[in-house]
């Protein structure tokens, strides 16, 4: 008989307190991992939303997450997965979030 912990393949959510990202703005974090799903927020033209789990330099091991839907954030994850983890500040250019 089958156990269903051996085939069962389940996405744990990411732990940690979870932050504004306008309260993340030009501080450094680590960006740790991250998860792109359907934004379920449409008060906004984003089809899709980003968690994203990060640390505090200065507080390493304790995990916090932050929500986007920023498109430049999400297309930069996607291309700098494999340099996970890496330090970072989040910049406000106008009404987007980027990297620096």
């Amino acid at each position: 008989m089958n156990k269903f912990s051996e085939f069962a393949v389940e996405e744990v959510q990411f732990a940690g307190d979870k932050v504004s990202i306008d309260k993340l703005v030009n501080i450094p974090i680590i960006v740790k991992d991250y998860r792109i799903n359907e934004s379920k927020y449409k008060k906004t033209n984003a089809d899709k939303c980003m968690t994203i789990q990060f640390e505090y330099p200065d507080t390493e091991g304790l995990n916090h997450v932050v929500f986007t839907g920023s498109m430049v954030l999400i297309s930069q994850c996607d291309k700098y997965k494999e340099k996970m983890p890496f330090e970072t500040t989040i910049i406000k250019i106008n009404k987007y979030f980027s990297f620096s």
